[in-house]
């Protein structure tokens, strides 16, 4: 009877530690970017970001021209310069905006709270473990803003402004694997 108790309480236990760890594997993700955005491991981010569908958002969110409101096309008798401009704004494209944010900087800037560039350089590992504690505490802390088993959002509030947040979207690919396809910025970063 002992035997029968001690299997079920280990069936238990297995059961527990299963979901704790499905629960908690996205911020474990999270926090997984967060490290290699910061040592710079590309291989490790090129892993754990959807780099094209994460481009696309982030396009969306950036662009400014309102598919609505373009212009009507310059005519050659009416604006004859404004033609001769529209015939070679093609051949020097601006530089997209998305850019920034995509580096290994950006994403590491992004992940702290920051937005690219404006950012203030990470400290340095502290070498006691009271130093480490110490860093730990001090944060800022990524808070699960939303949570479903296949898709979760995780909220890093801006260390200056509270009131302004990034969020990143983590989606499920495999059991415990999950992969950044999403990242909304604060308003006025749009």
């Amino acid at each position: 009877m002992t035997l029968q108790k001690r299997i079920w309480d280990l069936l238990v236990l297995a059961i527990f530690i299963f979901a704790a760890a499905f629960a908690t594997a996205p911020w474990f993700a999270f926090r997984a970017l967060k490290a290699a955005a910061q040592y710079e491991d590309v291989q490790a981010l090129g892993e754990l970001v959807d780099f094209p569908v994460v481009r696309r958002s982030l396009t969306g969110q950036l662009d400014e021209e309102a598919p609505a409101a373009k212009p009507e096309a310059p005519s050659l008798w009416t604006n004859p310069m404004g033609v001769f401009k529209r015939a070679i704004e093609p051949i020097a494209p601006p530089e997209p905006k998305v850019d920034r944010y995509l580096t290994v900087q950006g994403l590491s800037a992004l992940t702290r709270g920051y937005a690219p560039g404006a950012a203030p350089p990470p400290a340095a590992r502290p070498e006691t473990v009271l130093g480490r504690m110490q860093a730990v505490v001090r944060g800022p802390y990524p808070t699960i803003a939303y949570w479903d088993p296949n898709r979760v959002r995780i909220a890093v509030r801006r260390p200056g402004d509270k009131a302004k947040a990034t969020i990143f979207t983590f989606q499920r690919r495999e059991l415990f694997t999950w992969k950044l396809v999403h990242i909304r910025l604060p308003a006025d970063e749009r």
